[in-house]
């Protein structure tokens, strides 16, 4: 561990290597020398300089904490950012980067910065493997011929609403679930509303004027139900293998909102063609809406939650006329009405390992028999959500992030834990 050293970057980004100071992590509000053995930068991550964030390394020889107000690099003094990194899918950080606010700087773009260091043979990060599934490598998007699909998906239904929403987020914003609309695979995402019941503070899509600059931008008019199923219709009967359409993107407010209009695309997919899987991703707020969409023809719901304990949840969804009980409550019908039923778990160091969290998630697993568990890193300025989840939610030291994932193995054996959608084919019997 003492190879592994603390990263900095100048104003303009460009990141060195501490000569002698460790690398540090963060877990929650705790900084802590380097632990667990990292793993190399994989292919489709990225450094990230964090403005405004001072970095702070370890002593080698007291272990104590430094914080590192000014560097010099060729004679050329300055105050330098603390470096995190950002992962490709199939990937779960377990440390966020060691940093100190300075007051001075922006709330933080967002991302999932994880904990970085210089290693003996280059970047290494604090991350698992969480799914090896490789239809999700970044290789195989945004290669050269997207363009070309895109152009030829629109004249095949022209005007169409997701179509529009969907070449925005393919070529602009390089979303994986877009862009395999337009190859014709996998699963593929339906953008379906500009509404939201929720003002989560992680939002990519909606962000207050003292924010961070939304990741994203919201449809402006909602797709009728036509639009909709004629772009699941022509996927669902395309796409090889494992296909799936899903409802409900982070390009938009919340599907449930428009119930309707999606139970009435989903009967006329039914109508045309049997193929594949309807899902929706989903805050789980409306379970009579979530009702209609069983009836209609869904098959498979992922549920987004932070945390299963309800104050924790409150703060950081900030829901609107609905409560942790409604989620729970859409959780225990999705259940009984034989879907398939992920949890799209926020994941955040420090405290969605709390001892207490770990309880009360692995609690919900086991009482509605959670068929997945898609682990996604919370995109948010690491000190902004600290402040959020500051004495709310299940207490308790954090168990560490593979510990978290070990236990939902160990209490759960049925439970697949991953980061990426199952078709129907791949999914397990419980």
């Amino acid at each position: 561990m003492r190879s592994l050293k603390l990263l900095l970057a100048d104003p303009k980004g460009q990141v060195f290597e501490h000569p002698w100071l460790l690398a540090s992590l963060r877990s929650d509000e705790s900084l802590l020398p380097p632990r667990e053995r990292p793993i190399p930068l994989p292919d489709g991550g990225k450094l990230a300089h964090l403005p405004g964030r001072l970095p702070v390394g370890f002593d080698p020889d007291t272990m104590e904490p430094v914080l590192v107000r000014e560097f010099e690099v060729d004679g050329k003094r300055f105050v330098p950012h603390a470096v995190g990194a950002t992962l490709p899918p199939g990937f779960t950080r377990t440390y966020l980067p060691g940093e100190v606010t300075t007051g001075k700087g922006p709330i933080l773009p967002q991302w999932a910065y994880t904990a970085a260091a210089w290693g003996d043979d280059g970047p290494v990060v604090w991350a698992l493997h969480t799914d090896r599934r490789k239809h999700w490598t970044p290789a195989s998007f945004s290669t050269p011929e997207v363009k070309v699909l895109v152009k030829e998906h629109l004249a095949r239904f022209p005007g169409n609403k997701v179509l529009k929403q969907l070449k925005t987020c393919a070529l602009v914003y390089r979303c994986f679930t877009s862009q395999n609309i337009f190859y014709a695979r996998d699963e593929g995402g339906l953008p379906a509303s500009v509404m939201c019941n929720a003002a989560c503070i992680g939002c990519i899509s909606e962000q207050p004027e003292d924010g961070p600059p939304s990741s994203h931008d919201r449809m402006e008019d909602g797709p009728s139900a036509q639009d909709l199923a004629d772009v699941a219709i022509w996927h669902l009967e395309h796409a090889p293998g494992r296909t799936m359409v899903s409802f409900g993107q982070g390009c938009e407010g919340e599907p449930l909102t428009r119930w309707k209009f999606i139970a009435e695309a989903i009967r006329m997919v039914r109508a045309k063609t049997q193929r594949g899987s309807i899902n929706i991703n989903t805050n789980g707020s409306l379970t009579k809406g979530l009702d209609a969409l069983y009836d209609a023809g869904l098959d498979a719901v992922r549920v987004s939650l932070n945390s299963a304990v309800s104050d924790l949840y409150a703060a950081y969804y900030k829901p609107s006329r609905y409560s942790w009980d409604d989620v729970e409550a859409s959780i225990a019908l999705s259940r009984k009405r034989g879907a398939y039923v992920a949890l799209n778990l926020l994941l955040f160091p420090g405290v969605t390992d709390r001892a207490g969290e770990a309880e009360a998630l692995v609690k919900l697993v086991k009482k509605y028999k959670i068929d997945q568990i898609q682990t996604r890193p919370l995109a948010i300025d690491p000190l902004q959500y600290i402040e959020v989840a500051k004495d709310r939610g299940a207490g308790g030291e954090p168990i560490g992030v593979a510990n978290l994932i070990r236990l939902f193995k160990q209490e759960a054996p049925w439970v697949t834990v991953g980061n990426f959608a199952r078709g129907m084919g791949e999914r397990r019997k419980v």
